[in-house]
């Protein structure tokens, strides 16, 4: 699991953020599953400076400077 504050990139999407919080996404009626709420941060040139992005937390990978 990731705590919050964490910096983590998404293997499909590419996004990197920083972990702000988790939640839940319902499957079906009997099943959910657990996300990750992710502050990520765009480039200059994009609409968008700052947005929430949720994704199922095995989507995410801890990402760190090396």
């Amino acid at each position: 699991m990731f705590t919050i504050g964490d910096y983590v990139l998404n293997q499909q999407t590419g996004h990197l953020g920083k972990v702000i919080g988790y939640g839940q996404q319902i499957i079906n009626h009997n099943m959910q599953t657990v996300t990750l709420k992710v502050l990520v941060a765009e480039t200059a040139n994009s609409q968008r400076r700052e947005f929430v992005f949720e994704d199922q937390v095995s989507a995410w990978v801890r990402w760190s400077v090396a």
